[in-house]
């Protein structure tokens, strides 16, 4: 036995030894660091590997052994570092281009099932006679009551030319109805919009995709193209996860003056340290045409409000604290999600990959967002009833593992402490639980949509509802550049920070302090409603343009 053990532990050594060795050429060829291997560390590593093999019950597969160490060793730096493995690399792929294999739905739960909240014009679904409101109750014969969104949508989708069956409840049925669907390449919307009222346009981007940027050129030429003389834009950010970051610059830089400044990111890699402007080459790098330059002029001057939620996070936080610094958009909603980090993709081999964070991002005033979020100008809950279980819905510094803020860790520790006093309370949480039974999931951008009827107030100079809740902030000011995020009105610093030289000897816009909004006496409590998410991803986190 012995021999056998130290046989194995010699394999072990090698193969850790390997796996150690690829994966530092890979960090040398970033940034030479001179730190030796952890030797003593490897080899316990090593040995506990040749236990396993030798004493565990069962016989485990040793490339199984080195992923599990690999997704664990990765998993434990915070909660958006991850090792993908070949499914979940290729799923990441399809959520970054917009697009994936499925029979294309738009869904949210509901009571335990799968709502349809629309079906993708010309997919499979929709050809199939799949309709808004139905409820998926079966996929492929199995009931899906109770099961994780997540599992449900990773079950509808397959490959290409694959069938799937899905079962459904209709209102207007007496039987369930069983249809079989054909899988196909399903390309998502990630922008929709419409005209809401003559002189106002409601423009939605639920994640920040490759091709968001081009669909929102697109759809907000169509807007005015209906309405010539727009007085007043709602851009609805809310529940949006993020996506990548030259998106979000880019959907920044249409309503910004060139050269302003979007965001900037630190990390230990030079390439980390980087700002970012509202220039081409910072969010169209490799393309000819300019996509910003076939706007309307009138967006660059068109009054804007920026609704957000607890959902809104990464990259859709990049765009509503760049648009608050400058005073260029109204912030209006509920405190966002606060993941002020950068995820990057480093591939492992042709089919593996570690997504890796990287760098936190601050605003153009230098505010860090990590474990706080964006708080609103405009504290507006979902419902006119209050915002029930939204308040508590999971934020970053819920998360295990989070990183700090690292502008002012004191302030996170106490507002964290306030929202934990809040949420230790047993009665309220049934309260909220009884209410969110009791409503109807809110569906954005419609005439029960209380949010953007607030939104609309607050362009006509009426009114806004505004929530009795207040912002999950610290009780003292926070000090430094960051200072605005503990101000419960939401105004800005007024002093900005100091912001390097654009590229090219292009002065970069120094950020306006943003007005501070009226509030009127009458501000009850609201109640939230789950968000439709679409079939194709799930949160998609922040990642900078490869270099």
């Amino acid at each position: 036995m012995a021999n056998k053990f130290k046989s194995i532990s010699l394999i072990g050594i090698g193969m850790v030894a390997g796996v150690a060795a690829s994966m530092q050429f890979s960090a040398i060829a970033q940034k030479v660091t001179g730190a030796p291997l952890p030797l003593a560390e490897l080899r316990q590593l090593s040995d506990v590997f040749g236990l396993i093999k030798t004493d565990y019950v069962e016989s485990v597969d040793d490339k199984k052994l080195v992923t599990d160490a690999i997704a664990g060793m990765v998993s434990s730096l915070d909660p958006h570092s991850v090792y993908l493995d070949k499914r979940a690399f290729r799923e990441m792929r399809e959520t970054v281009a917009g697009k994936f294999v499925g029979i294309g739905v738009e869904v949210s739960a509901e009571d335990g099932y799968i709502k349809v909240v629309s079906p993708i014009e010309d997919t499979p679904a929709f050809k199939a006679g799949i309709k808004a409101g139905d409820l998926i109750t079966r996929i492929d014969g199995t009931p899906i009551k109770g099961m994780n969104l997540d599992e449900s949508v990773k079950k509808m989708r397959g490959e290409p030319g694959s069938k799937v069956a899905v079962t459904i409840s209709r209102k207007d049925e007496d039987k369930p109805l069983t249809l079989t669907i054909t899988r196909q390449e399903i390309r998502v919307q990630s922008v929709k919009g419409k005209i809401i009222e003559p002189g106002y346009a409601w423009l939605r981007i639920s994640q920040f995709q490759e091709p968001t940027l081009d669909d929102m050129v697109k759809k907000i030429n169509e807007l005015y193209a209906k309405e010539p003389h727009i007085k007043g834009l709602v851009l609805d950010l809310r529940n949006d996860p993020g996506g990548v970051v030259p998106g979000a610059i880019g959907v920044s830089a249409a309503f910004l003056p060139r050269d302003a400044v979007v965001v900037s990111t630190n990390g230990q890699l030079a390439s980390s340290k980087e700002t970012f402007y509202a220039r081409q080459e910072f969010y169209a790098q490799g393309s000819k045409a300019d996509p910003l330059a076939r706007l309307p002029a009138g967006v660059k001057d068109v009054p804007i409000v920026v609704l957000v939620n607890a959902g809104s996070a990464s990259a859709s936080e990049i765009v509503a604290g760049a648009l608050q610094d400058y005073g260029r958009a109204t912030i209006l909603g509920t405190q966002t999600f606060g993941k002020g980090s950068v995820q990057t993709l480093r591939q492992l081999t042709a089919d593996t990959a570690v997504k890796i964070t990287t760098a936190r991002y601050y605003t153009p005033k230098n505010r860090a967002i990590q474990a706080r979020g964006i708080v609103p100008d405009l504290m507006v809950d979902e419902t006119a009833d209050g915002d029930g279980l939204n308040s508590l819905r999971m934020r970053e510094s819920d998360l295990q593992k989070h990183l700090g803020n690292d502008k002012d860790p004191d302030a996170e520790a106490a507002e964290q402490k306030a929202l934990n006093a809040r949420r230790d309370s047993l009665e309220e949480e049934q309260r909220l639980l009884a209410l969110a039974k009791k409503s109807k999931p809110v569906e954005f951008g419609t005439k029960d949509d209380f949010q953007l009827a607030q939104a609309l107030n607050h362009f006509k100079g009426l009114p806004v509802q505004l929530s009795k809740a207040e912002a999950r902030e610290a009780p003292a000011a926070a000090s430094g550049a960051s200072k605005s995020d503990s101000k419960p009105d939401g105004q800005a610093d007024s002093k900005p920070a100091a912001q390097p030289e654009g590229k090219g000897g292009a002065k970069p816009v120094t950020p306006a302090t943003p007005v501070k909004p009226a509030k009127p006496a009458d501000k009850p409590v609201q109640q939230p409603a789950p968000r439709p998410e679409a079939a194709a991803p799930g949160p998609s986190l922040a990642q900078p343009v490869s270099k």
